[in-house]
Parts: structure tokens; sequence; C-alpha cells
């Protein structure tokens, strides 16, 4: 008869076989974070750029099916719940569609002009800004 430590190492190992572990994680890493959230606390009104810069970030984890934690950024970031519409999101960054589908895998085709600022600068300033804090 198996141990009960031998039962948590074949239960961990079929878990993390099936991909159910890591989805596991994360939503409790989320609800711990909804638990500890103080929604008395107004967050900081976010500026055009960085409801940009969320948005992408945002499609980015949906698209990867990471939706634990863009919940996490949408709390914490005070993004609108409701996605920017592609079409405004396009215009806004000067992008081109690649392909008709509406899917990341279109590649936005991203003219790095931002008022002047580069993209890459826009995301390193949210990283330490949000990120890294």
């Amino acid at each position: 008869m198996a141990t009960v430590t031998e039962l948590k190492a074949v239960l961990k190992d079929t878990l993390e076989k099936r991909g159910v572990l890591g989805h596991l994680k994360a939503r409790i890493r989320a609800e711990v974070f909804k638990a500890l959230d103080d929604e008395s606390e107004p967050r900081p009104t976010l500026s055009h750029e960085n409801l940009l810069i969320n948005e992408l970030i945002r499609e980015y984890l949906e698209f990867n099916k990471y939706k634990y934690t863009s919940s996490v950024l949408i709390a914490e970031s005070g993004q609108p719940v409701v996605p920017l519409d592609r079409q405004f999101l396009i215009r806004e960054l000067n992008a081109f569609e690649e392909s008709k589908d509406n899917t990341m895998e279109a590649e936005l085709g991203v003219d790095l002009e931002l008022d002047d600022l580069r993209a890459d600068t826009l995301l390193n300033d949210y990283i330490v800004k949000h990120v890294q804090e």
C-alpha cells in the first residue's frame, strides 16, 4: 500500500502533467491578492500611454491564457475591465494588422512614434514603476 507521501507525489506529478497545478497556483495568488487589496484606496489616474501599454499587456496575457495574471493586472492597475476596442488601439499606436484575424498572431506592426516616445522606453518605465515595486 502506498504511503501518504507517495500519494502526494503522484497527485502533484499528475496535476503538473495536466497543467492544472499552475492554474491552481495562479488562481490562489489572484484570490489572495483580491483578499488583501484595499479597495477603499483610490488607484492613481492612468496616463494615456500607460492605458495603451496595459492594454497590450492584457492582450498578450489573454492570448496566452494567463487569465488570472490578467485579472490581477486589471485590479492592480485600474485598467478598465472592458478591453479597449482593437481598432482604437491600432489607430492610437499607429499600428497595422498583417492578418485579418483578430488574434495576437496577427502581429501588430507598431510604428514606434507615441508622441515622440519610444515604445520600449514606455514599457520599461511601466515595468520599473509597477512590476518592480
